[in-house]
């Protein structure tokens, strides 16, 4: 039995990355000096190492004198914007994340990606760096072929230019948002049954132009139809899993799903594992499909029992905040979980090796195959230039100059396309 009581608080600590971003301004310094001298921790070798690697690759720049050196980090790494079930547009999600002291900052919506470029753009006037993801609706079952489903969601995180072989995984995402809209007509002819109709052009409206409705939208509609009294009473007594109302959708085995995301070279979490009945057997069975990390870290600390399993299996600790942007409900606010810099260096030290990899297959593919649809693969999320390849190296300790070395090579073959075709427009890259 895995305990879902909080081994300890995790709320801001005046030690984060955040408050040592280079050549940011102090403000209330004796205040800052009083609270750091409270809550000092012990400087190792081993800290200065990761606070140095998670540093450089968040702002470009060390932080090896040890008055910067943080124990926590505050990167959000579980958000959602209205283009999926928040309540706020990428770009204010952004501004919010900024105004609350986070520096970086994954949207994570509900099985689409299409507010990333939004959050991205929106990043840049506040001097945030942007991970692309998605949070994926998926169904695990000990046999595929049994008709006893648990909902698991499966979140996925991307280098700077996106998924590779995205066509793959949007294909996979929009057989989802399809099923979205034949599972929002099933809660509702649900609770129609249960005296409670509600108009399928309102839920619609609620969830927004393009927007596939989900559970969420449908709780809003109960709300404004005076049914319930919040969202978190819309849940509890029809929506929730297995609740009179539930409907399930078109959602994919999770196994399939955390193989397409290590195909698509992104990094794979296994979403709030305290919502499971069977996390056990799920966490085993995803960890042979490829599982690189689960969330351990929420707003009310750190989950004793899921950290144990987390080490049992060899996955990297993460969490956030899972912001919807709520409005009257009581919910953790972005930037709210800070995490240890030792569980970020992991990630990063993870991710970047996978990042790398993806983004040499797509400007390898590129070079190969000059044609639009390969240069729209690596422009989906923003511009392509030196910084974005750099930030690629899988160690910039020990393994940079090779690194250097290959990209070396692969601008040479597009410096020889650009040279030679006619109609592309592929962004310089200097050497």
């Amino acid at each position: 039995m895995i305990s879902n009581s909080p081994q300890r608080s995790t709320g801001r600590s005046p030690e984060t990355l955040g408050d040592v971003h280079c050549g940011a301004k102090k403000t209330n310094k004796k205040k800052r000096l009083r609270k750091r001298k409270r809550n000092k921790k012990k400087v190792t070798p081993e800290l200065i190492l990761a606070s140095n690697y998670v540093h450089n690759w968040a702002f470009g720049c060390l932080a090896d004198d040890p008055d910067k050196v943080a124990d926590r980090v505050l990167f959000e790494l579980h958000c959602h914007s209205s283009c999926s079930d928040g309540f706020l547009p990428p770009s204010a999600v952004v501004e919010r994340a900024h105004g609350n002291g986070v520096k970086v900052f994954a949207l994570t919506d509900h099985d689409t990606m299409a507010g990333v470029s939004e959050a991205m753009e929106a990043a840049r006037k506040f001097d945030i760096k942007v991970i692309p993801g998605v949070e994926i609706s998926t169904v695990y079952s000990a046999r595929e072929e049994s008709e006893i489903e648990e909902p698991v969601h499966i979140l996925a995180y991307y280098g700077s230019c996106g998924p590779a072989r995205y066509e793959e995984l949007d294909r996979v995402l929009v057989a989802i948002r399809e099923g979205r809209y034949l599972r929002a007509r099933e809660m509702l002819i649900k609770l129609s049954e249960l005296k409670m109709p509600l108009e399928w052009e309102h839920v619609v409206k609620i969830a927004g132009n393009g927007v596939a409705p989900g559970r969420l939208h449908v709780a809003q509609a109960l709300v404004e139809a005076g049914y319930v009294e919040n969202l978190k009473q819309a849940f509890s007594r029809y929506l929730y899993d297995g609740g009179p109302a539930y409907a399930k959708g078109n959602e994919p085995f999770a196994e399939a799903v955390v193989q397409l995301i290590c195909r698509t070279g992104g990094v794979a979490a296994l979403a709030h594992p305290w919502a499971l009945k069977n996390p056990l057997a799920i966490v085993k069975s995803l960890k042979a499909a490829g599982l690189h990390a689960i969330e351990v870290y929420r707003s009310d600390g750190k989950l004793a029992g899921f950290s144990d399993l987390a080490d049992t299996y060899g996955l990297v600790k993460l969490g956030g905040s899972d912001y919807h942007g709520r409005r009257g409900d009581d919910e953790p606010d972005i930037g709210c979980v800070d995490l240890p810099v030792f569980d970020v260096y992991e990630f990063l030290k993870l991710a970047r090796s996978i990042w790398y990899d993806a983004m040499k297959g797509m400007l390898l593919n590129f070079a190969e195959k000059p044609v639009h649809v390969n240069m729209d693969e690596l422009l989906r999320f923003g511009k392509l230039n030196d910084d974005t390849i750099s930030e690629y190296s899988p160690s910039w300790l020990d393994k940079e100059e090779n690194a250097a070395a290959e990209f070396e090579a692969i601008r040479l073959k597009l410096s020889h396309i650009m040279r030679n075709t006619s109609g592309l427009q592929m962004p310089v890259m200097s050497g």
